[in-house]
């Protein structure tokens, strides 16, 4: 049994490790596959929102407005036409004017032509307009940072992505790019984008640096790591549920054994006491004599008497299985109900039942006070600890019994100079056919019954009962009904 149980531990800790690395290696690359994804969006939108500001100042540079709101020169250029002769033509529009420029020799004039029309003749625009910009980034221009970070900012929202971060511009050479980008990032700011050009002239470029993303990935990843964590806990519960269940099993069996042989042995005595007396009257001519045949008669009777008690209780705690206990309350007195049971004890030792010299000494206060409470049960509770100090004491016993009322309730404490229980089984003393370890002796018969019986008796109550004991120092026992 022991080795069917360890072996389902450490089968049941095997899975629940694979379980536990599976999750752990699937979170993982679920992590860095949603850094990844990180990255990826906000380099993407820092591209994206760097071309959206260039492409802006580019528009405004030659639609003729500063972001100041001043007017700017728009240049436009067009093919010499036959008439021109040696003439070079340069058209500057001020919105709706143009000037034009007419060059001979070293000698300029200058006129203002009013246009009737919006087409032009372009020569070479790509690089005229390249040409203006490389002008414009020698000059006096400025790049936006606080119009580019919100851009960036709603870019970054499209893309479900919100985390700290700050902007640098920084002078960088070409031949240095490379190395920049090699770059490790600080752990203050791990997740940069690589450099962007805002002015090439210049080499300035513009560069994000993130805060770390662990805390956006674990809220993105929030369902799967609560869901990972639940599966885990509910298997790992399973499996210590399952665990104590077959460890509960194993002490049921183990206290099933005990009792099957407790039970056989006190069944066997009596008959076998019978048997002896029954052999007497027949081959020892004990018929003969009155006195010893009404003796053996009487061994006989209490005996059967014996093994009539053995079979009731075993017939009520089947019954008792089965059913709830019922009580049945009733206002009585304490003080009453104790002596009561008690003068019955006392008349056991006097008329010699027991052998050993039982002393109870009861006291109580008020002695008066009232209790509502089933007295047939709690009669047989008071009876059963007495009867458990006496058992296991030595021949002479001592036992007080202390009764105090109050407006909470009444506590009952019963206290013994017996052998006392070490403190491991002050808990399993109240299961159900537990006996505490004696070898293979049993000094004392029982089934173990009695103090689950008590305790049931008392929590049926709405009470408690508590134990203190020591080997070799007695036992008592404090049992509390509320009123």
């Amino acid at each position: 049994m022991k080795q069917r149980i360890r072996s389902i531990f450490v089968l049941m800790t095997v899975c629940i490790l694979g379980v536990v690395a599976f999750q752990g290696y699937w979170l993982y690359t679920s992590y860095q596959l949603h850094e990844q994804q990180f990255r990826r969006a906000v380099r993407g939108a820092f591209i994206s929102a760097v071309e959206k500001q260039q492409f802006n100042d580019a528009q405004q540079l030659f639609q003729g407005e500063t972001p100041d709101g001043k007017k700017r020169w728009r240049f436009r250029f067009r093919e010499r036409e036959p008439d021109d002769a040696a003439e070079e033509r340069l058209v500057v529009n001020h919105l709706r004017d143009s000037i034009y420029v007419r060059t001979n020799g070293s000698r300029i004039n200058v006129r203002v032509l009013r246009q009737s029309g919006n087409r032009i003749f372009i020569d070479t625009l790509a690089r005229k307009i390249s040409d203006r910009l490389i002008v414009d980034w020698m000059g006096g221009h400025r790049f936006d940072l606080k119009k580019f970070d919100s851009t960036y900012r709603a870019d970054l929202r499209l893309r479900d992505v919100d985390v700290v971060y700050q902007l640098d511009t920084i002078q960088l050479k070409p031949e240095l790019f490379r190395k920049q980008m090699e770059t490790q990032a600080s752990p203050e700011w791990p997740v940069k984008t690589p450099p962007m050009p805002i002015n090439p002239v210049k080499n300035q470029f513009l560069q994000a640096s993130f805060a770390s993303p662990a805390g956006y990935i674990l809220r993105k990843m929030s369902w799967p790591l609560v869901g990972s964590a639940l599966l885990l806990a509910l298997t790992t519960w399973c499996f210590l549920y399952m665990l104590s269940t077959i460890l509960r099993q194993k002490k049921l069996s183990e206290i099933k054994n005990d009792f099957i042989n407790n039970m056989t042995h006190e069944l066997k005595t009596p008959i076998a006491t019978v048997s002896a007396a029954v052999e007497a009257l027949q081959h020892f001519g004990a018929l003969n004599d009155a006195a010893k045949t009404q003796a053996y008669l009487g061994i006989s009777r209490n005996e059967l008497q014996r093994l009539s008690d053995l079979v009731e209780k075993v017939l009520n705690m089947a019954v008792e299985e089965k059913k709830e206990l019922e009580l049945h309350r009733e206002w009585l007195n304490p003080a009453e109900l104790i002596q009561e049971v008690v003068e019955n004890h006392q008349l056991k030792a006097r008329s010699g039942v027991s052998a050993k010299s039982v002393e109870i000494d009861v006291s109580g206060e008020p002695e008066n006070a009232p209790v509502r409470a089933d007295r047939l049960h709690i009669g047989n509770a008071i009876n059963n600890l007495i009867d458990n100090a006496i058992n296991y004491s030595p021949d002479s016993v001592r036992i007080q019994i202390r009764s105090r009322i109050d407006a909470q309730g009444w506590q009952l404490s019963v206290q013994d100079n017996g052998n006392g229980i070490p403190k491991a089984y002050h808990e399993a003393i109240f299961d159900r056919f537990f006996r505490v370890p004696t070898g293979n002796l049993h000094p004392v018969k029982g089934f173990g019954l009695g103090l689950s019986y008590v305790r049931q008796v008392v929590e049926k109550h709405g009470g408690r009962i508590e134990v203190s004991s020591e080997p070799g120092r007695g036992s008592e026992f404090v049992i509390w009904i509320p009123n």
